[in-house]
């Protein structure tokens, strides 16, 4: 039985490693299996690479072709990058344009908003006599980014939304110094030189004057630094726009004018332009029936027509509302297409030129200037100086407008109103010699 015994614990011990083996090869198989159904998830045999077999690839595809890029395939990819650029450029060029027509649309859609509101209201009529009609428009709405240089000055310079601008070049250098002594002899702050060359420009800086120079304009720069008064006065119709858009109220000025009194404590702003007259009196300043005789018409032989004289287009005060910028445009558009024609002349021809076949007046509100208060110079010498009760009158300017000499006439103003020397006006005639 001891024999039987140790043959049958020999049996257990040589079984022992067998099984042990066995267990092994079972727990390696499931260890491989599970391997391979995560590397092989569709089977060994599938079409579909392995996972690191396509990792790999997708490597090789980005390394590729930068390692062995043809000099003609990267020169076609600038060529195409350039092109992605100049059609980038047109359109934001585009964007532009279509942000600046929105905003155009926007403003008239606010001024026809306005407009209604004013208009389209319906009233009922009041008593006989109380009756009375719109006559100021409502102001643009502010763009800055028409100019933001000049908008920054204008916030630093303007008081209440409101300047005097004048127009200058080297040709009116010594007028200019007796214009902007004169502004500041009255304490008038709110006043601005857009300076045409860099002459007048340092000139203004060094006499603590506010100026402003344009930015480089071949179509302007040209006439603005050699071009005489009649031509620098063209000028000005399309440098205003500018204003006007940015929201301020000008009260232009030319050069040969003397300040006596601040003329901003004399606007009425009740009208889109205030101007300055060129008449003489009450008829020819405000306007008169002028009876027109033809004896040959027999019983009709009087017609009778309407007269006014010209405003004076080198002294106005204009708001920014849209039948001022299209009063300033129209002058403009005019005197590019004629340049034999006078500013002055075509400026009230859009003034009050009314509608008619084939023309569409412009529906602007007007307003004429006391004679007296904003005075010509024709006024001062033909009558004022002659007459002991006006020349105790003190005008807010005097505008050597009527005389070539004005350098020297300017100085008599001074000597005159300011000095209180009451010869000085003198020794001047009426009109010119020549």
């Amino acid at each position: 039985m001891a024999g039987r015994r140790d043959g049958s614990l020999m049996r257990d011990k040589g079984q022992s490693p067998r099984g042990s083996r066995i267990v092994v090869a079972i727990v390696i198989g499931v260890l491989l299996g599970c391997v391979f159904a995560v590397l092989y998830p569709h089977g060994l045999f599938s079409s579909h690479p392995p996972i690191q077999s396509r990792q790999i690839g997708k490597s090789d595809v980005q390394i590729g072709p930068s390692s062995c890029e043809s000099p003609e395939r990267i020169n076609m990819l600038k060529s195409d990058i350039q092109s992605l650029l100049e059609k980038n450029a047109e359109l934001n060029k585009q964007v532009k344009g279509l942000t600046e027509n929105l905003r155009l649309a926007e403003q008239g859609k606010d001024h026809a908003q306005k407009q209604f509101l004013v208009l389209g209201e319906k009233h009922k009529a009041g008593p006989f006599g109380t009756v009375k009609g719109l006559r100021t428009n409502p102001t643009v709405i502010p763009d800055e980014s028409v100019n933001p240089r000049l908008a920054k000055i204008l916030e630093e310079v303007a008081i209440q939304k409101e300047i005097i601008v004048a127009l200058a070049n080297s040709n009116v250098k010594s007028m200019l110094e007796v214009w902007f002594t004169s502004i500041k002899n009255v304490g008038i702050p709110n006043y601005l030189v857009v300076a045409l060359d860099d002459h007048i420009e340092e000139f203004c800086k060094s006499n603590d004057v506010p100026v402003y120079k344009r930015d480089p304009d071949k179509g302007i720069d040209s006439i603005a630094k050699v071009g005489g008064n009649h031509a620098v006065s063209g000028l000005k119709f399309r440098i205003l726009r500018e204003f006007l858009q940015l929201g301020y109220s000008v009260l232009l000025s030319d050069v040969d004018i003397v300040y006596l009194q601040n003329p901003f404590d004399y606007i009425y702003r009740d009208s889109d332009v205030e101007s300055m007259t060129d008449g003489h009196n009450n008829m020819t300043a405000y306007g008169f029936n002028d009876v027109f005789d033809e004896p040959a018409m027999g019983w009709a032989r009087y017609a009778h027509t309407m007269r006014i004289w010209v405003y004076n287009s080198g002294f106005f005060y204009i708001r920014p509302t849209l039948p001022s910028i299209e009063l300033l445009d129209r002058v403009a558009g005019r005197l590019s297409r004629e340049p034999k024609s006078w500013d002055q002349a075509v400026f009230n021809e859009e003034l009050f030129y009314p509608s008619h076949p084939g023309y569409d007046g412009l529906h602007a509100a007007k307003r004429t200037m006391d004679y007296y208060l904003f005075m010509n110079s024709k006024i001062l010498f033909k009558t004022v100086r002659k007459d002991a009760k006006l020349k105790k009158l003190k005008p807010v300017i005097v505008h050597v407008n009527y005389h070539p000499d004005k350098l020297p006439r300017m100085k008599a103003v001074v000597e005159f109103y300011v000095n209180g020397n009451q010869n000085a006006l003198e020794p001047f005639p009426d009109g010119s010699q020549w």
